[in-house]
């Protein structure tokens, strides 16, 4: 989130903001357990980071249909940039169980951004998910249709 808030608010290079965030992150909890947790977790941070900027337009555009009324640049940059962290994890990595990306996003909004940041980024990603289940129960039913009209 560090990487993304500095980018899109401060208007740091994203590879001076990258660079220096995961040369300056405090891992020295995962580096007790060993060097293997840490690399993973800056390797991950890196995935994200880069992911989100390399899917900006499509991660604004969902956030944009699901915040009615609070088009991104209207947003708190920090609710805005959570939302878009947890949408890119849902869409695009496969590891973590959606679930999981919503209850992180949430969590962060809680502690790092306003009172009612926790509700909003719950209700976004819960529209989210909703549209996402629809998307995949709906793929099915079309493709049974094609292949019985080719018949």
């Amino acid at each position: 989130m560090n990487i993304l808030y500095q980018w899109d608010t401060c208007g740091v290079p994203f590879d001076e903001a990258l660079g220096t965030a995961l040369e300056f992150a405090d891992l020295s909890s995962l580096d007790a357990r060993g060097e293997g947790p840490a690399e993973e977790a800056r390797s991950y941070a890196a995935l994200l980071s880069s992911g989100v900027r390399a899917h900006l337009a499509e991660l604004d555009s969902h956030i944009a249909k699901l915040a009615e009324g609070w088009p991104p640049d209207r947003q708190p940059a920090v609710d805005r940039n959570i939302l878009r962290i947890a949408i890119y994890e849902i869409k695009h990595v496969d590891s973590v169980p959606p679930v999981v990306a919503v209850d992180e996003a949430v969590e962060l909004a809680k502690k790092f951004s306003t009172k009612e940041s926790g509700k909003f980024v719950n209700g976004v990603l819960a529209g989210f998910l909703r549209e996402i289940n629809k998307e995949s129960d709906a793929a099915p039913v079309e493709e049974e249709t094609l292949g019985s009209e080719d018949s």
